[in-house]
């Protein structure tokens, strides 16, 4: 591309928990939660994060409302900015709501008064910067990063167009090393569900932090990825691993990667059966699958932390406990067995 960053910018060393804190549910993510429920769940987060206080949002997320009700309920809690990281993926700017539904994600985000269109370029990214410390009210964020560049990517029209919004994507981290430098975040990284752009991304910006969803978990999880994870961990970036639950359909929803799924297509089908033989590996050795889950996801050599999300106030104290549930070691064997997860892997198991 002709323009590759990160001369200036030392790398940074995050202090990550192994549990960070999700805030998508803050955006009334598939479903409405009342506003004081979001407060008691941030306070859960507070009350249980022993000093090491992680949330991961964006400005995608509600279209702004999570950044909002964070920082809100952060102030009532009387949290001091120094308390807490926040991590801000950017790249979504809230706009005004001028249909009868957000036209970014339909059917996902539920009653939220705003919408929001995708802004990656260097101008684009300083705004959605400035834009999401006016949301945070008082609070910054410490890490950052542009947030579904993969989305961005898909866009394109043609090859020709392809380059061209891949130079958009690298004048946004030209404008987040800039922050970097004048000491106003942290840590740079990237947050996308196609993890092959991240991997083409890190040939060309020096990152501090990435992020994985959907990519990492115990349903998918390529050979090639592990070892890119592993290639992170040696140059001592740190490895976020998040939608581990494929947006909560292996363990019960009906949503998988942010669709509403259903039964009555091969693709569909598939999903429900590998559900099913999970689900029944699971009752059989007396496993929670959302253990199942996040202990394959965490356990990745390289692998920093995991990002959950929650809806109620208990599961901030079950999805801290997720990662030490025991589990048998001959519950991995027989899920290898069934061929739910790679014979190749190992990591103890």
């Amino acid at each position: 591309m002709g323009l590759h960053l990160g001369h200036k910018v030392k790398p940074s060393t995050l202090d990550l928990s192994s549990v960070i804190f999700g805030t998508s549910s803050l955006g009334d993510l598939f479903e409405v939660i009342h506003e004081e429920t979001k407060y008691n769940i941030v306070s859960e987060c507070v009350r249980a994060s022993n000093g090491r206080l992680v949330f991961d949002s964006a400005g995608k997320y509600g279209a702004g409302l999570a950044l909002e009700v964070l920082g809100k309920c952060l102030k009532r809690l009387g949290v001091s900015p120094k308390q807490v990281m926040i991590s801000n993926k950017l790249g979504w700017l809230r706009t005004e709501l001028t249909t009868e539904e957000p036209t970014f994600e339909p059917g996902v985000w539920k009653d939220i008064k705003h919408d929001a269109v995708q802004k990656i370029s260097y101008d684009g990214i300083m705004e959605c910067f400035e834009q999401g410390n006016e949301l945070l009210g008082g609070y910054a964020p410490q890490m950052v990063s542009v947030h579904d560049p993969d989305e961005y990517l898909a866009s394109a029209r043609d090859e020709q167009h392809a380059q061209q919004l891949y130079e958009h994507i690298l004048q946004a981290y030209q404008a987040l090393e800039d922050l970097k430098l004048k000491g106003k975040v942290k840590a740079i990284g990237v947050g996308a569900k196609d993890w092959k752009v991240i991997q083409r991304i890190v040939q060309d910006v020096p990152l501090d932090w990435v992020m994985f969803a959907n990519s990492m978990t115990i349903k998918t999880h390529p050979q090639e990825l592990i070892d890119f994870i592993r290639e992170l961990h040696s140059k001592n970036v740190a490895v976020i691993n998040s939608a581990v639950f494929h947006s909560g359909f292996l363990v019960g929803g009906d949503y998988f990667d942010y669709k509403l799924v259903q039964t009555g297509s091969p693709e569909s089908d598939a999903l429900f059966c590998w559900r099913e033989k999970f689900a029944a590996i699971c009752e059989r050795f007396e496993v929670v699958p959302a253990a199942a889950c996040v202990q394959f996801a965490l356990q990745i050599p390289g692998v920093t932390s995991i990002a959950m999300n929650a809806t109620k106030v208990n599961h901030v104290i079950e999805n801290i406990r997720l990662p030490f549930a025991g589990i048998p070691s001959e519950f991995w064997k027989a899920l290898k067995k069934e061929g739910l997860i790679s014979h190749a892997y190992s990591n103890g198991h």
